[in-house]
This record gives structure tokens, C-alpha cells and sequence, in this order.
């Protein structure tokens, strides 16, 4: 693998915005500055991946999460609890399913266990276009991980779980080493 140094090495956007604050910033650590930048442009890239797919099966964000949150319940659930899946009030949960179920994409049928109770069911056109935008997306992140080894990939998770565990942590940031 080469290293950055390395002038043979291919070079991406980073290298350039990192060598451009470098004499600006003194102290800058250029690995950090490397990591943080990157690890942004790809959630900016994948956002807008996620953004396209939306707009490729017409559906609005909301939409998707609704479906999404469907789907990770197995297809079914009672509207009660996507309400809680989606931080939202009962009424809105309520005129996202009237939306959806005008379109095809869920229906509400009354449960088996409690008739005062509804269950709300991923159709199949509803299961379908929620596919159909994941694919999208998982396409793309496959394309990108794609270029590192399986290991190297394990690695990459692995390390990236030790920054989240840091970064899901209370430690008050403004306060951590670093800061004054």
C-alpha cells in the first residue's frame, strides 16, 4: 500500500485540502485532519446516493423511513409501536399510513388477537420500492468498501466502533484533552 508521502501514490481531495491548511495551522496532525475529512465527504456521498434512490422509487424521505421502520419490525406492526420506532405523536404516524396506504404500500388490517387494535402490513409494492431504495444504497457502499480485503474491512469496522464508542460516550468534548 502506499503511503502519502509517497508521490507515485494516487491522491484524492483530501490530500490536497489537508496540504493546503497545513502551513495555516501549524499543529494540524494531518492524519486526523485526513481521517475526519474523509469520513465526512463519504457521509456527504452516501447521503446523496440516499438522496437520488428517493427521488429514483418517488419517495419522500418520511416515506422511506416509514416503510424502513415497517420492514425492521418483519413486515408488520401495530401503529403504536412505529409511532415509538419513529419519535413520533400517534396522529402523525397516523397521516404518514393514510399516505402510504393511498399509494399502495401498506395496509391496515384489523389484529387477530385484539379487534379494537390495527396492524399495519408492508404490502408488496410497499416491500418492493423500500427494496428497491436499499439496493441503491448498499450497491454503493459494496462499490466502495469493495476496494479494501475482506480483513481489511473487518479492520475498518472494528476501528471505526472504538472512535464511536468514544464519540457515544458522555465525556463532555469541549473539555477532553485538547481543549482548552
Amino acid at each position: 500500500m502506499a503511503h502519502p508521502e509517497d508521490p507515485q501514490a494516487p491522491r484524492d481531495w483530501t490530500d490536497d485540502h489537508v496540504a493546503r491548511w497545513q502551513p495555516v495551522l501549524p499543529d494540524l496532525d494531518p492524519v486526523i485532519e485526513g481521517a475526519v475529512t474523509r469520513m465526512k465527504k463519504l457521509s456527504v456521498h452516501l447521503r446523496r446516493v440516499r438522496e437520488q434512490s428517493l427521488l429514483d422509487f418517488d419517495l419522500e424521505r418520511h416515506e422511506f423511513d416509514t416503510l424502513h421502520k415497517l420492514a425492521g419490525r418483519g413486515g408488520s406492526a401495530a401503529p403504536s409501536e412505529l409511532a415509538e420506532d419513529l419519535d413520533l405523536a400517534p396522529a402523525s404516524v397516523s397521516g404518514r399510513l393514510d399516505a402510504l396506504e393511498k399509494r399502495g404500500f401498506v395496509r391496515r388490517t384489523p389484529s387477530t388477537t385484539d379487534r379494537r387494535r390495527v396492524v399495519v402490513e408492508l404490502t408488496e409494492a410497499g416491500h418492493q420500492t423500500w427494496l428497491g431504495a436499499m439496493d441503491v444504497l448498499g450497491h454503493e457502499e459494496y462499490r466502495l468498501l469493495g476496494v479494501l480485503a475482506p480483513e481489511e474491512r473487518n479492520l475498518l469496522n472494528d476501528l471505526l466502533r472504538r472512535i464511536m464508542i468514544r464519540a457515544e460516550s458522555t465525556e463532555d468534548p469541549v473539555s477532553s484533552p485538547g481543549h482548552p
